[in-house]
This record gives C-alpha cells, sequence and structure tokens, in this order.
C-alpha cells in the first residue's frame, strides 16, 4: 500500500477512478486517500458520486477506468480478497423479517463460512457490542428502524473485517438513534477498524471524523485531516469583543496590533457593542488584544474566539451547492 506524506498507511486508495454511466459522469477522476485506522468522512451533495464510488470499492460496481484499492488488494483483479477485509452497509439495506435477531446474524455468518460451533459466541459478542443482547429473540420486523441500522452493522463484522464502508449510516434515523450510531463508530475505530462512510449531515462528520474528503459532481474537491483543511480554508483566526463602550477607543487600540488583519464592527447585541477582530497567530495573540483594551480602561466584557465549523468549510468549498 501507498503512504501518506506523513508515512500513514493507507489502507483505501483510488486512482484517478471514473465510473460513466453513458453520457454521464458519476466518477471523474476521483483519487481517494484513506489512513489505516481512520474515521474517514466522505461528504457531498446528493448526486455528488458518493455511493458510485462506494459500489466500486465494495466490488459491486466495476470502474470505467481507474485503479481502486482496499487493503492492499486491487478492486477488479482481487475481488474475492476485497471483499473479506470489508465490512459493506447500504444506504438501502435489507433485513429478512421473517427471521429472529440471532437467526439473522447466524444466517450471515455462515454466509462467511465461520463455523457452526463458533457462531454463538460471535453472536452474543456482536449483539452486546451494538447493544441488541436483549432482543436477540425478537423478529427483526419488531426492532425500530435505529436497532435495524445497528443490526445491520453487526452483520458487517461477523466476519472480523478491517474495513467499514458504510453508505449514509445515520440516514432517516431520529437524533437519539443517530448519537447512539456515532458512539458506535467510534468504538468500533477504538478497537482498530477504518471507518469509512459517507453522509450529507455536516453534524455527524464533523463530531466523530478525524479525516473528511468533499467530493463535488465526482471530484474530490479537498481531502484530509479536518482541522488541516479548515486551517488551510480560514488561514485567520476570529475574535468577538463585546463592548460597554468606546468602539472607537477600541478600534484605535487593536488596529495597530502585530497581527491584527481587520477590526470590523458587529451589530449592537442587548445594547452592547460588538467588533470582530480578524488575526493571524498563536493565543499569545489573544493575550495580547485584551491587554490592549484593558491598559486603555476600555470596558470589555467578553472575548470569544469563532471556530468554523464544518458546514462552513463545506459552503465555502462547494460553492455553496448543498442538497
Amino acid at each position: 500500500m501507498q503512504a501518506t506524506a506523513d508515512n500513514t498507511e493507507l489502507i483505501i486508495e483510488t486512482r484517478d477512478l471514473v465510473k460513466r454511466y453513458g453520457k454521464l459522469t458519476a466518477v471523474n477522476h476521483l483519487s481517494l486517500q484513506v489512513p489505516r485506522g481512520a474515521i474517514y468522512g466522505f461528504v457531498g451533495p446528493n448526486g455528488a458520486g458518493k455511493t458510485s464510488t462506494m459500489r466500486i470499492l465494495t466490488t459491486l460496481m466495476l470502474p470505467s477506468s481507474g485503479q481502486a484499492y482496499v487493503a492492499g488488494h486491487e478492486v477488479t483483479k482481487e475481488a474475492r480478497a476485497v471483499r473479506r477485509s470489508i465490512g459493506y452497509m447500504p444506504d438501502f439495506f435489507g433485513v429478512y423479517d421473517d427471521m429472529k435477531v440471532w437467526e439473522y446474524l447466524d444466517f450471515f455468518a455462515a454466509c462467511y463460512d465461520i463455523p457452526e460451533k463458533d457462531r454463538p459466541g460471535l453472536i452474543n459478542d456482536l449483539l452486546e457490542l451494538v447493544d441488541l443482547k436483549h432482543r436477540r429473540d425478537d423478529m427483526v420486523d419488531k426492532l425500530s428502524r435505529g436497532m435495524k441500522q445497528r443490526l445491520c452493522l453487526a452483520r458487517t463484522l461477523a466476519h472480523d473485517p478491517q474495513v467499514l464502508i458504510l453508505d449514509e449510516p445515520a440516514s432517516g434515523l431520529d437524533p437519539r438513534a443517530r448519537v447512539e450510531i456515532r458512539e458506535l463508530l467510534v468504538e468500533l475505530s477504538q478497537m482498530g477498524k477504518t471507518i469509512f462512510f459517507s453522509s450529507h449531515i455536516l453534524a455527524d462528520v464533523a463530531e466523530i471524523c478525524t479525516h473528511i474528503g468533499i467530493i463535488e459532481a465526482g471530484q474530490i474537491v479537498m481531502q484530509g485531516r479536518m482541522e488541516d483543511l479548515q486551517r488551510q480554508l480560514m488561514p485567520h483566526r476570529e475574535v468577538v469583543v463585546t463592548l460597554l463602550d468606546k468602539v472607537d477607543d477600541a478600534k484605535q487600540a487593536l488596529s495597530p496590533l502585530e497581527g491584527i488583519q481587520n477590526v470590523v464592527d458587529l451589530p449592537d447585541e442587548q445594547n452592547k457593542k460588538r467588533l470582530r477582530v480578524d488575526f493571524t497567530g498563536e493565543d499569545t495573540v489573544m493575550t495580547t488584544i485584551i491587554q490592549a483594551l484593558t491598559s486603555k480602561g476600555i470596558p470589555v466584557i467578553n472575548v470569544a474566539e469563532q471556530s468554523h465549523d464544518l458546514e462552513t468549510v463545506f459552503m465555502k468549498v462547494t460553492k455553496g451547492i448543498v442538497s
């Protein structure tokens, strides 16, 4: 396998991957790099090419051109080895309603050639992991959607894969079920699994991902560590200073300071004056800002740094195209 610039081993990689459906190009020379052990969020608008990419990675569909590797195996030449290395949960998962929960997992364990004598212990472990042990004898059709989602995730783990490829795992879930899925993915990552999942729910990605890839019109726009992308797109930092008065004095005190790029008036809030201060540098600049104001006797109520969330990054990169 290849490695990233910081010598991190890649467990998923694509090189100039292309998928065409007639005249439509769904995946357009896509080059992905997913480090081993990452929780990688694959983010993009509907129709951006996320599902097509995942179907190629899981050997369910052949690319038109380009190469894709999973756990060191080329997907078109070593499909069987790829399937042994991955657990895949599609966006529209299937459950067999006429089975009990334990029977459902037993069936898939058998599909992966797990010996019959080993299955009861495996099933108990999987049900405990996804917090469904108390429902093992229930019929699958009696489970809530969130429980079915966790059951399908347990199914993907039956053969102990290195990589989990999950297409919109939190889609259609209520807030509590989404939190449960997020917590489960973090736990699986701590167990040594690499998690590669697509989503258009940016809050889910921002909450747990170590790396993200932003895709638009079949192409990777940006990818890398979350904090690196935020720093690259938003190279300056922003502080909102709330004052009782003396706004002009505050602007005169701050503008000459080293590292200060801009000082801008913001609308008043609850009869309090506010300034936005753009600056570059470390936390020492914030200390300098506070000292400069207090030394001039300017009444400071609050100084708060503004964080740039994933939605800000996404909107900036994709030119505001979100669906």
